[in-house]
């Protein structure tokens, strides 16, 4: 049976296929890759200050309403390859992610295939990228500008969360358990919907080592 997830407000409407519920936190029910039109900007669902995000899912007319809290911080563990969506210090869900080609260390240069490490926030989304789903992270801050100026080198820029490509490269066993980004953090396309969901501009990410 395909249903359709749509948060209020203009979230993002996304189709699904429907599935078992997830036994474990992080491992979600499989999504079908829709057409670009099929997703619009989630910039304010719910309206300012919402702490959740209300769903409905139809299908031959049926609406399923699904209340999902909102995370106040995003938290990156990358040694352990986890993400972590947080509420009032709590830790609302989990996931696994991938992170750049070269995983050790924080960013110093565009080209260096690795993950930046410090604090930054989510500026930016994009639900027509060469991904599924893209929220771009304020890499670099003054500090990375700063640091690049004195080192002389470019301290690159797009990083992003998102999902799995759009053409794949590789095998779609690959992209669950190597880390194949220039420097980004990708989960699983069922994750990443949660994660959009369950985020809003300007929410803070700590990206640990």
């Amino acid at each position: 049976m395909k249903l359709w997830l749509m948060a209020a407000g203009c979230a993002v409407c996304v189709p699904v296929w429907a599935a078992p519920a997830p036994s474990t936190l992080g491992e979600t029910a499989a999504l079908t890759r829709p057409a670009p039109t099929a997703i619009v900007s989630p910039s304010a669902s719910g309206g300012p200050g919402s702490d959740s995000s209300t769903l409905a899912g139809s299908s031959d007319g049926l609406i399923i309403p699904v209340t999902m809290p909102i995370a106040d911080e995003v938290i990156v563990h990358k040694a352990a390859r986890r993400l972590d969506l947080m509420k009032d210090g709590k830790v609302l869900r989990s996931y696994r992610v991938e992170l750049g080609l070269v995983p050790e260390g924080a960013k110093h240069r565009a080209g260096d295939f690795r993950t930046p490490e410090g604090r930054y926030y989510l500026v930016r989304r994009n639900p027509r990228s060469d991904y599924f789903l893209s929220i771009q992270v304020s890499y670099p801050n003054a500090a990375d500008v700063e640091r690049a100026r004195r080192e002389h080198v470019d301290p690159g820029g797009s990083i992003m969360i998102h999902g799995r490509p759009d053409i794949l490269s590789h095998r779609p066993g690959y992209y669950a358990k190597s880390d194949w980004t220039d420097g980004c953090i990708a989960l699983s396309d069922s994750d990443m919907v949660e994660v959009w969901l369950m985020t809003r501009d300007n929410t803070p990410i700590d990206i640990l080592p």
